[in-house]
């Protein structure tokens, strides 16, 4: 009995891509394709190379299913199982197996929630200079234009982003947001497709800013790599509560490679922003260091 996992690709979020772009004949025959590749070549499951080196064209098996009777799970419509896998950036959902695009070294998130078990998200953790929009991210924009009841906002990627006067928490058509080109805005994607304007909201699902908007004029917005920003949100990572016995401040990051930071003062708000900026390339020993000589001041 062939099972049929609930994969989701993380650019999309609708499902498989190549089921749509395919059909099921050819996905069958790729899927068999693939399936005899990946037992040519010694492809390894997924969850044995977490952590690991992949490189692009690397053929992942995916994860079993406990409750299917230990067989592997298969990428096609129509069916549904407990749990959800979910295809990240680096990585294609292609029949019975993942296929690598990018080099970096292979992540796992587990599923949230009581149903736990196989599933979450799988993803290559990749050096990349340019930011790609991916739905669901938070970024820091800059609003560039105001056309109407639209805001252009520049977020470091190939096309600027659009938000609407309404997305953001108690807009209407009679109370509109004071915001006004140059401002710095913190919201999220919505809407981002290769094939289509990337869209932003200053709201979540239940309307609510939680922490969205435009940020204060005043503080320093500094540009960083993409994988210290993923560094820094880590959940074992140290540095900000580090910094943070140093002195108080705001912080918000975009994972666009924004940071924008706020001390006391300008010379401790300099500081806060060369840390961050430095500890991309030093060791924990280094850091210790480094935070003791700021602490004798």
């Amino acid at each position: 009995m062939t099972h049929t996992p609930p994969v989701v690709c993380a650019f999309c979020a609708r499902g498989p891509c190549c089921a749509r772009a395919l059909g099921s004949g050819k996905l069958a025959g790729l899927r068999e394709g693939l399936t005899m590749a990946a037992a040519e070549t010694g492809a390894l499951p997924v969850e044995e190379r977490v952590g690991q080196v992949v490189l692009p064209g690397d053929v992942l098996l995916l994860p079993s299913h406990p409750e299917a009777d230990g067989e592997r799970l298969w990428l096609g419509p129509g069916a549904a199982l407990p749990g959800r896998l979910v295809c990240g950036p680096g990585l294609r959902s292609c029949g019975a197996g993942l296929l690598v695009t990018k080099c970096g070294l292979l992540r796992h998130r587990q599923p949230g929630g009581a149903g736990g078990g196989s599933g979450g998200a799988y993803w290559v953790d990749s050096q990349q200079k340019r930011y790609v929009p991916v739905k669901g991210d938070h970024v820091i924009g800059i609003v560039t234009l105001k056309a109407g009841d639209i805001f252009k906002v520049d977020v470091g990627g190939s096309e600027q982003a659009s938000l609407s006067y309404l997305a953001f928490e108690g807009a209407t058509k009679r109370n509109r947001p004071n915001v006004q080109v140059g401002d710095l805005i913190y919201g999220q994607f919505v809407v981002a497709n290769k094939d289509m304007e990337p869209e932003m909201v200053c709201i979540d699902s239940s309307g609510r800013a939680n922490g969205m908007g435009v940020i204060g004029h005043e503080g320093l917005l500094f540009k960083v790599s993409l994988g210290l920003i993923r560094k820094l949100l880590a959940p074992n990572c140290e540095i900000i509560q580090e910094l943070g016995q140093l002195y108080p401040f705001e912080i918000v990051f975009g994972m666009n490679g924004r940071i924008w930071v706020k001390a006391k003062t300008i010379q401790q708000t300099l500081i806060v922003a060369n840390i961050l900026e430095a500890c991309e390339h030093m060791t924990a020993e280094q850091r210790t260091q480094a935070f003791a000589k700021l602490s004798e001041r």
